[in-house]
């Protein structure tokens, strides 16, 4: 088995890789050369698509998998000093795991189910940010960038969604907020939304999916590889230029009308 070792390429840090959007980030900058840690609580699918991408097959591992649960402190600072140990530094964090609303009306929710959702995507985020920071200011070279997945939820929501959409409102908040503090360190903060990219958790959009008038219909879905080639984009940058929002969508869904 090959061990990382550090190297002159670029290191990136995906969140919630072991699917979806996230596995897609993280097979598209493999890809593109960069040496990816790949987070999420189960190790098993995150060495799945380690395994798919062929980035340890060679003399020098390209990717590692790190058991990570990102709304821990601990798990969080864990699994940045994996990412420098094994590979010198962090050039980009993918700040992607999040969770969708609980089932049924928000009126049956429990605190507990209301909690979750805030602790892993509002609280993981924030964790994510706070680490990303305190290790790139440091690096040399120092800096870095930031991409959080925002999803259009940030600005528009979905009937029966407050969970999801609270928490995607407040990660656009912490975008501006970190774009902004970031300046002093060289780190660019930007944020991607993603508008029905076809991923298991958007798999219902296709059998149809309750829209603001009351309706059952169902919504294009994009190829999610499309979502990963523009995290690569944003990711390859310079410092000095930024994409502050980003929206990928499937071209048709109903989201720029009314309804």
């Amino acid at each position: 088995m090959t061990t990382p070792t550090n190297s002159p390429a670029k290191v990136a840090i995906v969140t919630g890789a072991g699917s979806g959007v996230g596995k897609a980030a993280a097979l598209a900058l493999l890809a593109a050369g960069y040496n990816v840690v790949l987070a999420g609580r189960r190790v098993e699918p995150l060495q799945e698509v380690i395994t798919q991408s062929g980035a340890n097959t060679g003399h020098i591992a390209k990717a590692l998998a790190v058991s990570t649960d990102v709304s821990k402190v601990e798990s969080v600072q864990a699994l940045f000093a994996a990412a420098v140990k094994a590979f010198g530094r962090v050039d980009v964090l993918f700040n992607n795991a999040g969770v969708g609303n609980p089932p049924g009306s928000f009126e049956d929710w429990t605190l507990e189910q209301w909690q979750n959702v805030v602790d892993i995507n509002l609280t993981g985020m924030f964790l994510c940010i706070q680490q990303a920071f305190k290790t790139m200011k440091l690096q040399s070279p120092r800096g870095g960038r930031i991409i959080n997945n925002g999803s259009i939820s940030s600005t528009t929501p979905r009937p029966n969604s407050i969970a999801y959409t609270a928490t995607k409102h407040g990660v656009r908040g912490m975008t501006k907020t970190a774009a902004l503090d970031g300046r002093k360190y060289d780190i660019a903060v930007g944020q991607i939304d993603i508008g029905n990219a076809a991923t298991e958790m958007a798999a219902r959009m296709a059998t149809g999916i309750l829209q603001a008038n009351g309706n059952i219909e169902i919504e294009p879905l994009m190829d999610v590889n499309i979502v990963g080639q523009s995290v690569v984009y944003m990711a390859s940058l310079p410092l000095n230029a930024n994409v502050l929002f980003h929206t990928v969508m499937a071209t048709n869904m109903p989201f720029v009308g009314r309804g």
